[in-house]
């Protein structure tokens, strides 16, 4: 019984990821909001309610790219920091993740998909990336807290699991919306006509901080 079903599950293990390199595929043709679980198993050759045995619906799909996007990223931020980037160099490291596949950087911190609602796994997983901006991100106490970050102090429940100083919190804070700020605008071609290094940019806008 065993025996038979490793070849059952490595079989649905292929599927399924048959089944997403399509929706990125669909993805990048037209948008996530596109995406058809009845158009991929006819480029498969299977029937719809076929497909619907790996994937319950199209919400489950776009949870599990989701989920491999965070982790892919999680992964890449965690393993710099554990190779000793600095705050500029890991700045780059994301642009460059950001920059091999696009789309799955849209997926994440584009324009959300309409009526889905990811599941709370997902944060947990976003938030080992904060986990890691809080780190490489601390700040030496001494200075006054700025007005924002007195406010950090009083309610930061969504990081409450990630214990920092309020300074740390918002330099990770302004770590994060200038990286986000550039390679969004980045990959929407928006630096193209104007003909200088992006990552340059990058890389002062993060050193400001």
């Amino acid at each position: 019984m065993e025996t038979g079903s490793k070849p059952r599950e490595r079989y649905r293990a292929q599927v399924r990821d048959e089944v997403k390199r399509h929706a990125w595929t669909q993805i990048a043709a037209a948008g996530v909001t596109t995406l058809s679980l009845n158009a991929i198993a006819k480029e498969m050759g299977l029937s719809g309610p076929a497909l619907y045995r790996y994937f319950a619906g199209r919400d489950e799909l776009i949870t599990e790219l989701i989920r491999d996007a965070y982790r892919s990223l999680a992964d890449t931020v965690r393993a710099a920091f554990e190779a000793g980037t600095t705050v500029v160099a890991l700045a780059g490291v994301i642009r460059e993740w950001a920059l091999a596949d696009p789309q799955r950087y849209l997926l994440i911190y584009g324009t959300p998909v309409p009526g889905y609602h990811a599941p709370d796994e997902i944060t947990a997983i976003s938030n080992e990336i904060m986990a890691v901006l809080l780190e490489v991100c601390a700040s030496p106490s001494g200075k006054p807290d700025t007005p924002f970050e007195v406010l950090l102090g009083m309610d930061r429940g969504w990081a409450s699991t990630m214990p920092a100083s309020s300074p740390t919190v918002h330099r990770a804070l302004s770590f994060w919306t200038r990286v986000q700020g550039v390679l969004s605008l980045e990959l929407a071609g928006h630096f193209a006509p104007m003909g200088f290094d992006a990552g340059l940019l990058l890389a002062e806008e993060v050193a400001q901080i």
